[in-house]
């Protein structure tokens, strides 16, 4: 993780969090960098539960 990671932190919604929680751990750290990676090239600010949907519709999960 870089400087930039650590400093732009994106806040997750409890039910964003909850769907994440969903996710089988053994992919679940990759799965959130996918996800934030998703909120980010949207320009949005946090991490919503529609936005968890997208990526699993849009990564095939």
């Amino acid at each position: 993780m870089n400087n930039f990671d650590l400093m732009d932190d994106l806040y997750w919604t409890p039910e964003a969090r909850d769907k994440l929680k969903k996710i089988p751990f053994f992919v679940r750290s990759q799965a959130r960098q996918r996800i934030e990676e998703l909120a980010r090239n949207a320009e949005l600010e946090e991490v919503t539960s529609a936005i968890v949907e997208q990526a699993r519709s849009e990564f095939g999960q």
